[in-house]
């Protein structure tokens, strides 16, 4: 199953769930609003594509928490958001041991071909 991992009105959801519809691609949304991903399932996406990717440094949530002038150290980014998951660079698509994080439509094309999740 692929996870969808982000927020409902997010527009960069919207038009990922869109895409991924409109190729019959089934998934499943995680929001992490209402479900925060856990410590252990934060930690794993942060070992699997790097918590620079995974933050979203131009999000509101960053620039309202103020992180830029902060200077954290990763172990501390990696708390805050742990604690701020609307600040997590969206979307996150997960299937199985893959993640991809952001929106590219050429990029989803590839990463579901490769998984045989869509015709070549």
């Amino acid at each position: 199953m692929v996870h969808l991992i982000g927020i409902p009105n997010c527009d960069k959801i919207r038009v990922t769930k869109k895409w991924l519809d409109n190729q019959g691609i089934d998934f499943e949304l995680i929001d992490v609003k209402k479900e925060p991903l856990t410590q252990d399932e934060l930690k794993d996406l942060e070992f699997k594509v790097g918590l620079d990717v995974l933050v979203n440094s131009r999000g509101t949530t960053y620039r309202n928490l103020k992180i830029k002038d902060q200077n954290l150290d990763d172990d501390q980014l990696f708390d805050v958001l742990l604690e701020n998951q609307t600040m997590i660079k969206r979307p996150v698509v997960v299937f199985e041991n893959s993640v991809m994080v952001g929106y590219d439509e050429e990029a989803f094309e590839a990463f579901f071909k490769e998984h045989n999740l869509m015709e070549e």
